[in-house]
């Protein structure tokens, strides 16, 4: 049971992916990649900007307690001018308590100056990143534009070709058609003028068929003639008159 269900989630698993992955545009992978590395960069802006900010706090508070032990110094002096030598004791004793302090704030101070140098150290190296990735990001975005264009451009014509190909079937088709209609027009007319099929357009009666065919055949035997008259061949029309009648004829003229 748990191989089983190890296998459909892989399957699901892979066909999320390859959903994802037609609907994913590197492009925009790439911008949401740079908006994140920037807004880690300002998290450490802010931070160098905050360790900077307690360092200035421990120096100004430094340099209060230095001059109240300064004040304290010169008090002590005055005290000693006056004769008053509990009273210079009682400011030379506070000011040792505020060298202590200004002691710990110079340990504080160093440790602070020390993490703000790292940081800076940081900061100036995620920025050198940052501004690499957006240089090799815009590489890359205009690359994949580029290649995106291209397969377009390639998609477009091969569906071009595609459609001049059914383009040219269907011209070839056409083309039989209209072949097919001119032979079969042609054949009508050949068969209208035989006679074997009847030209509804001009309708012929029975008795103008004849005549017309009549008049074919005397057009046909008149041609006959002017060839064979031509060629020097007798006549077939012309019917030569029978012997008997020529030999009576000659025997009444001798008489």
């Amino acid at each position: 049971m748990a191989g089983t269900w190890q296998r459909v989630k892989s399957v699901f698993q892979a066909k999320t992916n390859k959903a994802l992955d037609r609907v994913e545009d590197p492009r925009e992978t790439l911008d949401l990649s740079y908006e994140q590395q920037l807004e880690s960069l300002t998290k450490v802006r802010r931070s160098v900007t905050d360790v900077a900010t307690a360092r200035k706090r421990i120096e100004l508070q430094a340099e209060g307690l230095q001059a109240q032990a300064d004040k304290l110094q010169a008090q002590a002096k005055a005290a000693l001018e006056q004769g008053n030598e509990p009273l210079a004791r009682e400011a030379l004793s506070r000011r040792g308590a505020l060298a202590t302090q200004l002691a710990e704030l110079e340990t504080q101070h160093t440790g602070i100056a020390e993490q703000e140098a790292k940081l800076i150290s940081t900061m100036h190296t995620l920025e050198t990143q940052v501004e690499a990735f957006r240089t090799k990001k815009e590489t890359l975005k205009a690359t994949y534009t580029a290649a995106e264009a291209q397969t377009k451009v390639g998609e477009a014509v091969t569906g071009i070709s595609s459609s001049m190909s059914d383009a040219g079937l269907a011209m070839q088709r056409a083309q039989d058609k209209i072949d097919s209609m001119q032979a079969r027009a042609g054949a009508i007319d050949d068969l209208i003028a035989t006679g074997a099929l009847t030209d509804l357009t001009t309708p012929v009666d029975d008795i103008q068929r004849q005549l017309d065919a009549a008049t074919n055949t005397s057009s046909v035997d008149a041609e006959l003639a002017a060839l064979k008259a031509q060629i020097g061949a007798p006549d077939a029309l012309a019917q030569p008159a029978p012997i008997a009648d020529a030999e009576i004829e000659s025997g009444e003229a001798t008489k």
